[in-house]
Parts: structure tokens; sequence; C-alpha cells
């Protein structure tokens, strides 16, 4: 790469930021990283069109934009890494399943767990917000800034991700279970798939330390119940020279597609009883609003003003007993769209290894889901194709 370094504008609080700026610590590459001050106001998002993070600007001043998007970017452009995206068919599969839920099926304990724990929390939160202000604002304004703007919207997003008094409980039984077995799997494995991280480390990686290994309140969770979770957490951001046994086999995956160990089916089949059900019903309300809408053309989004998050509605389904509503982003699309491309690109038998494995765990029909028009990203934007 050219002598001049990467550039990542991001922020310390962001899930987004965090699974960008561990692959960068992970393969030890030099960056630079600067807040979204006034740099990033007057010469980033105006060429982006947004205030959204993390970007990247690369030695070659080619502005990248988004977290999946820049790691594809990273995984291809940086030599003498290894690759996030295993070559086995069934493993690369497995891996999208946690890039989907990692970045997405996560967000509910992530916004929980930071937003209604104000006595452990806030104080750490008003320090870590301070890199979304202007260098010019003084401390005091800058806190009554996050009090009044910040943290009243974020709240009432946390809301749009099914997080209401009515769920808190339920939210709270969701996460807890799923780092129990997360715990068990990292127990016998550094990583996911063995000894090195893939697409599916770095998704989930994004909500396990931004807000539920950073944050006051559940980073004391995990580090009572799920010390290898945090340790995994350390790992993620360790570079691969660091002389320790389990780098010994850096950049292999332990095991293949038809010996895939029990802790890891048991995360899979928590994913498909947790997530499927929102992203089916997401799903089947895009195809219902791309119906109502149909003379949208290529390359627009069809909303007026939409947030940075392209947002659909409301959907509404069953989870864990009871009805909740979650909103409906196309981001979620690009992300499954993956998954399903990857497997229609297989060869048959590797279709029908895919199918199997996913069939064990209650995943099958995730490869079947679609919308009736693909979601591409233009202009650092989601948009129908």
């Amino acid at each position: 790469m050219p002598s001049k370094l990467l550039t990542l504008y991001a922020m310390q609080a962001s899930l987004f930021s965090a699974k960008v700026r561990a692959w960068l610590k992970y393969n030890n590459v030099d960056f630079v990283e600067k807040s979204v001050g006034e740099e990033y106001l007057e010469s980033i998002a105006p060429k982006v069109g947004r205030w959204i993070i993390p970007v990247v600007v690369t030695p070659n001043d080619e502005i990248l934009q988004d977290g999946t998007d820049i790691l594809d970017w990273l995984d291809k452009n940086v030599p003498n890494k290894g690759s996030i995206y295993p070559e086995e068919p069934v493993l690369r599969a497995i891996a999208h399943v946690f890039e989907l839920f990692g970045g997405e099926g996560l967000l509910r304990p992530a916004m929980h767990y930071r937003w209604n724990f104000d006595q452990h929390n806030l104080s750490f939160l008003k320090v870590s917000f301070r890199d979304i202000f202007p260098t010019s604002i003084d401390s005091e304004s800058a806190e009554m800034m996050f009090e009044h703007q910040v943290a009243k919207k974020m709240r009432k997003a946390a809301c749009f991700f099914g997080v209401t008094e009515d769920t808190t409980t339920l939210i709270e039984e969701a996460y807890l279970e799923f780092l129990d077995l997360l715990e068990k799997h990292l127990k016998t494995y550094p990583f996911l798939l063995g000894t090195a991280p893939s697409i599916g480390d770095y998704s989930l990686f994004g909500p396990l330390f931004a807000h539920l290994g950073r944050d006051p309140y559940p980073l004391s969770i995990m580090q009572a119940r799920a010390p290898n979770v945090f340790q995994w957490i350390e790992r993620m951001q360790s570079p691969q020279t660091i002389e320790n046994p389990i780098y010994q086999k850096a950049n292999i995956y332990s095991f293949d597609g038809e010996n895939i160990p029990d802790t890891l089916l048991a995360l899979l089949t928590f994913v498909s009883e947790e997530y499927l059900p929102e992203i089916s019903a997401h799903v089947a309300f895009a195809n219902e609003w791309l119906s109502a809408n149909p003379n949208i053309k290529p390359g627009e989004v069809g909303i007026e003003k939409p947030h940075p998050q392209v947002t659909l509605g409301m959907s509404e389904f069953d989870w864990r007993g009871t009805k909740i509503k979650t909103s409906v982003m196309i981001y979620r699309f690009y992300l499954l769209q993956r998954l399903t491309d990857h497997f229609h690109k297989l060869a048959l038998d590797h279709q029908n290894t895919v199918k199997e494995a996913y069939r064990k765990v209650g995943l099958c029909n995730l490869l079947s889901l679609k919308t009736t028009r693909r979601v591409v990203r233009n202009q650092f934007k989601e948009v129908w194709e």
C-alpha cells in the first residue's frame, strides 16, 4: 500500500465503527482514527451526503462508507492478510448468518443495556459521546447537547428495535441465553470458526464490544458471566504477532462444514429461534410495501427524506411468546442478499451440504427469503435496484 496512512472516521461508542477498527488492529495495520468533528463535517460528510459513520479514506483518497463495504475493501486490498471469508462453502454460509445476526439481531439488547441503566452508564456515556461534537464546543455545552439531543434521540430510537417496558425482561433473558452459548463455544475455540476471525466474528464484535462489552453495566455482566467472551473481545483487537498459542494457526479455520461443533450448532439454533421470525416478517412487509409502490425508479428509495438507515415502517411478529414491532430497514436486506447470493452461486452438491447444515438448526427458510427487488448501495446509500 502507499505510504500515506488509511484514515478512519469513527466514534468510540459506535458498534458499526467497532468492527472496522477491530479488523485494523487485529491485522496490525497502521491507520489514523479521527473523530467526526470539524474536518469530518467540512470535508467528508458533504461528499458522503449525510452524517454517518464509519467512513474510511484510503491511502489513494478513495472514500468508503459502511462497515461491511469497508471490510470487503480491506479484505481485498490489504496484502498478506488472511481472508475473513472462509473458502469452505458451509463455513462461509455460517459466517454470513452471524454477519446478519450480529449487525442487526443484537441491536435489541445493545440498545436496552446502553440506555436503560443510567445509574451505571450515564456518566460514562457523556464522556464516551464527546467525540461526536466539534472540538470548539466546551465540555459543559457538549454534555447538555448529549442529554437533550443525543440521549433523547437514542432512547426514542430504541423503541424501533423493540425495546419497550413490556419487552425488557425478555430482552435480558434472550441476551443472557446467547451470552452463555457463546461463552461455551469460546471455551474451546478462540473465534467462531476456529483460529481465525471471520466476517461473522467482526459483525458480532460490533454490539458485543461497543455496547455490551464497554458500557459499564453490561460490561460487568460479561466479565462475571462470560469471561471467555470478554477475552475474545480483547483478542479481536490484538495483532496476530502477539505470542500466544491460539495464534499458532492464525488464519486457519479449524473444522469443515460436515463436522460442525455442537456448541456452534447451538448458537445457530439460537439465531434461528431468535431472529428468523423477525427477518421473515420484515421481508414479507417489504414485499407488500413494494407491491403497493410499483413506480419507484431504479436507484431510488421511494421515501421522502429517508433516515440514514432507510425505514419502510414497523412490522409485527411473534417473539418469545409475545408480539412486538420493529423497524423494517432495507439495509438488512442488503446483508441478507450476501448470504443468499453466496448460496445460489454454489455448485449443486455444495448447496445441498449448506441446506443440510441449515436444516439441523432450523435455518433452511432463510435461504429462500428475498425481497422482490434487490437492494444495492449507490452513492453511499441503500436503494432499490
